[in-house]
């Protein structure tokens, strides 16, 4: 009978699919864009494989309506609609690009082009307004000032090397005592735009107040030809205090400060001056702060095989590997009694590569704010971030680093081979509405960016030497905007920069301990 099922059973395969209607579906495998790049970017371009989404980054001087693409990879085996590589494309609207492999998945790309556009006048209050979108620019000058001598001063209203006004504007005297219309040309392309002038009885205005935790922001407008600044107070205090000048930066009339050393959760008022001029005040009160949960990494458990840390039944505010290399039977990131006090517990990350007889890949040792969601395949699936609103000026902490040459690496960092591994600390203030879902799987790889807008505020540290005892740390972070409120706060250390492309140096060991946040500026 075996025999008989053995001669007929390819018998079968020829017949059946005769009789059977081809009615099974293709599976649903996501086609991703792998790679693009424009002529004439800043910097690299961005891809979501979650979203399908890529943004490439321009320069001014990058016909935006004609943008060439030169280099442009997606899933092996799919189709693009349009490809890329062949003519120009217009991206001042996204662009659709349709990968098709079995099933149509539908990526957009953006572009973002930053164009540098100033305009100034000699005594102006603060600065001149320029609206790229209006095509107009609005000046603000004090009551009296004869408007049929105005000096511009400077004057920039599109791309550098490739624009033409006509009138040509500044350096020079105009009589601006009526709207000037302006032909603005680039790229073959022409925009009118209209310079206004309107007259203020207010010489110095406290336009804007941020208040942190320890520091004050304040913006201000007043005459551009002198030297303006501002005073502030806490509230219910008669006396006022002059911010020093070295605090206050001046363009032209617009102004700006830091006010340090203050207290937490305290009201205060911050007013402009210029001159015997004062401005309006403006009342404002400082955020509280906040301790980072187990920032001193004393606290860790351990659930069937993987080590966690934090406290069993506790707080889960970070969060390791290792539940990737587990599966393997590793643990990258343990805690350790290797301490900078020689007491109490510290983190300890180890690049390791983790397999059964040689098969499987390098697992960088890590541990970051947010949580480990799931494993793909040999990949890892990371929730990045945890809830926050405060704004921390630094990221306090001690670490000791022993490097080891990179010996294993991916088609991207082939180069890096043989090079000393590099471990990583950095803290990022996001605006993430949800934690940020990070895919280290190279066929739909997302990871953080630190340069993307959902960013708010960073700051990072590197190293690739060996250190024969724990030094001290302090990262400053640079914040982009002192006015936005973060809602998420991302800590990750690594100990190869690069783990994310599983490449780094088998047996690098990082060390991290005494985590705090600082809220003064120095």
């Amino acid at each position: 009978m075996r025999r008989l099922f053995k001669i007929f059973l390819p018998a079968l395969c020829v017949v059946l699919p005769g009789c059977i209607s081809n009615d099974i579906p293709y599976p649903h495998i996501v086609q991703n864009i792998t790679a693009l790049a424009a002529e004439g970017e800043t910097r690299a371009a961005s891809i979501d494989s979650i979203a399908l989404e890529a943004t490439v980054y321009l320069d001014e001087t990058v016909d935006i309506e004609n943008v060439r693409f030169s280099d442009y990879k997606f899933s092996e085996g799919a189709e693009s609609d349009p490809d890329l590589m062949s003519g120009t494309y217009n991206l001042t609207s996204p662009l659709t690009v349709t990968l098709t492999k079995w099933y149509p998945y539908e990526w957009t790309i953006t572009a973002e082009q930053e164009i540098e556009r100033y305009f100034s006048v000699e005594g102006e209050i603060g600065e001149s307004v320029v609206d790229p979108i209006g095509h107009r620019v609005i000046i603000t000058m004090p009551e009296g000032t004869d408007l049929s001598k105005v000096h511009i001063l400077s004057c920039k209203l599109g791309p550098r090397e490739v624009t033409t006004m006509d009138p040509q504007l500044g350096p020079g005297v105009f009589d601006l005592r009526y709207p000037l219309k302006v032909a603005v040309t680039a790229f073959g392309r022409t925009s009118y735009w209209t310079i206004y002038v309107q007259l203020s009885e207010l010489v110095v205005n406290t336009e804007r107040v941020d208040a942190w935790s320890q520091v004050i922001w304040a913006y201000g407008n007043g005459p551009a030809d002198v030297k303006n600044g501002f005073q502030y107070r806490e509230a219910g205090a008669t006396e006022w205090t002059d911010v020093p000048a070295d605090r206050v930066e001046q363009t032209q009339g617009a102004f700006s400060c830091s006010i340090p050393h203050l207290k937490p959760l305290t009201e205060y008022v911050v007013r402009t001056v210029s001159g015997s001029d004062i401005g309006n005040e403006v009342t404002v009160t400082t955020q509280g702060t906040a301790d980072l949960p187990n920032g001193d990494f004393e606290n860790w458990c351990q659930i069937g095989k993987i080590i966690f840390p934090y406290a069993e039944g506790g707080e889960q505010f970070w969060d390791t590997g290792n539940t990737g290399t587990s599966t393997l039977g590793q643990n990258n990131t343990v805690p350790s009694d290797h301490t900078p006090t020689g007491s109490g517990r510290a983190a300890e990350c180890n690049t390791k590569f983790v397999g059964i007889a040689g098969i499987g890949k390098l697992g960088a040792g890590s541990i970051f704010t947010g949580k480990f969601a799931k494993v793909d395949g040999t990949n890892g699936i990371l929730d990045f971030g945890r809830p926050w609103t405060l704004r921390p000026t630094r990221l306090r902490g001690y670490f000791q680093y022993q490097t080891k040459p990179i010996d294993y690496v991916s088609t991207e960092f082939a180069s890096l081979r043989g090079r000393p591994d590099t471990c990583i600390v950095y803290i990022a203030l996001t605006d993430w509405t949800t934690p940020y879902e990070v895919r280290t799987n190279p066929r739909n790889r997302n990871l953080f960016d630190p340069n993307a807008s959902y960013v708010i505020g960073y700051g990072q540290m590197q190293y690739s030497g060996t250190m024969d005892a724990y030094q001290s740390f302090d990262i400053p972070i640079k914040y982009r905007d002192t006015s936005r409120v973060p809602s998420y706060i991302q800590i990750t250390c690594s100990t190869s920069k690069y783990g994310d492309y599983f490449t780094g140096g088998n047996g690098a060991v990082l060390w991290v301990d005494q985590f705090s946040l600082g809220w003064d500026l120095e």
